[in-house]
């Protein structure tokens, strides 16, 4: 199975969301999803309902070496969570960005044997280009990129452009695909974003549009994921036909 860091290096493209209803969208369709919230804002965290205490989380695997394995939370909807913590934050300031440092988490993956496991990995990056997005880059087997419908948003993606080709001149190519969330039909400034990158990413940008869906906003508010919340919506549609695509194209590799 493919290990996915989603990542932008802008904040507040909704790339919690994202990951939070992608991987209900392969717990739906019998994937048995793991996600990490390498985050220490732990928004995904918080999104499902966890309060956790710090070493029952992923800063107990980077502060005291607990086994991933032990810090899984299963939740309702059937995707494997691994919380975050705001101590988490202390990370990036205790560790360096060696070569030892920066490679613990694809070490510890795979003597785990998590990602021989043909369980799809999904791994929320906080938008700093720290030691933890580092780390969650170079764990990953490819790289999905939330870009919001706006023009900031869209620069964080060309700056992470700049990031991926650092990784692959030291032989870490890593495979892109980007998609354009809170989308807005018709609206100039979605029109103008979608034209452009499409333009710039080619088949490297998704055909599927997640567009802007209150059943997303609301499915938050309650915890829930948007097939939790609102199964039958829009927001679910579109997350559906997001998974759908990323396993046509083969972006997520797919067990026999």
């Amino acid at each position: 199975m493919t290990v996915i860091a989603v990542f932008n290096q802008k904040g507040g493209v909704g790339k919690t969301t994202a990951t939070a209803n992608l991987a209900a969208a392969m717990a739906r369709n019998g994937f048995d999803p793991l996600v990490i919230d390498l985050d220490p804002q732990a928004h995904l965290t918080a999104m499902s309902g966890l309060h956790p205490e710090a070493r029952r989380t992923i800063y107990g695997f980077f502060q005291a070496q607990t086994p991933l394995s032990e810090l899984v939370h299963r939740l309702p909807n059937g995707v494997n969570l691994i919380p975050s913590h705001m101590e988490l934050a202390r990370v990036d300031m205790l560790l360096t960005q060696n070569r030892r440092d920066l490679r613990r988490l694809k070490k510890a993956m795979a003597e785990e044997m998590l990602t021989d496991s043909g369980t799809p990995i999904l791994i929320d990056c906080c938008p700093m280009l720290g030691v933890l997005s580092l780390s969650a880059l170079i764990a990953a087997d490819a790289v999905l990129v939330p870009v919001t419908a706006e023009y900031l948003a869209m620069n964080g993606a060309h700056q992470l452009d700049q990031t991926l080709s650092g990784l692959t001149s030291q032989g870490l190519y890593r495979p892109r695909r980007t998609f354009l969330n809170r989308y807005q039909r018709g609206h100039p400034t979605s029109e103008k974003v979608a034209a452009e990158l499409t333009r710039r990413y080619g088949r490297d940008f998704c055909r599927t549009r997640v567009f802007e869906s209150q059943s997303v906003l609301e499915g938050i508010g309650h915890n829930q994921d948007v097939f939790s919340y609102a199964p039958d919506s829009e927001g679910a549609e579109d997350f559906s036909y997001l998974l759908d695509e990323l396993i046509e194209t083969g972006f997520i590799k797919i067990a026999k």
